[in-house]
């Protein structure tokens, strides 16, 4: 496996989910509606907003470990085990942390 392809891959994510992140916030910063029907809707969009940006983030942070285990060299192994994360494994999920084993 390409660790550098693989970093790529994790940055091009990090910037899409960032970049994501952004619009989510500036979407919730608007201002509330005066009526209180548009208000209502606006709110329930806004929980469905909010949901989403905790899922991004929990995948951005997961992005951030993963980075940071290729800059100390320990990418791509088990962080439970210790043994190597299969390479078909790290092309489908690239911030694995577990190998398959553990991850079940």
């Amino acid at each position: 496996m390409d660790i550098k392809v693989q970093e790529q891959i994790l940055r091009a994510r990090r910037d899409e989910l960032a970049g994501g992140l952004s619009e989510i916030e500036h979407a919730l910063d608007k201002p509330m509606p005066k009526d209180w029907e548009d208000r209502s809707s606006e709110r329930q969009g806004d929980e469905v907003l909010e949901a989403l940006g905790h899922v991004e983030l929990a995948e951005l942070k997961r992005i951030d470990a993963a980075l940071a285990r290729i800059e100390d060299g320990t990418y791509g192994d088990c962080l439970k085990c210790g043994e190597p994360i299969s390479d078909a494994r790290l092309d489908a999920v690239p911030d694995a942390a577990l190998c398959k084993t553990c991850a079940k």
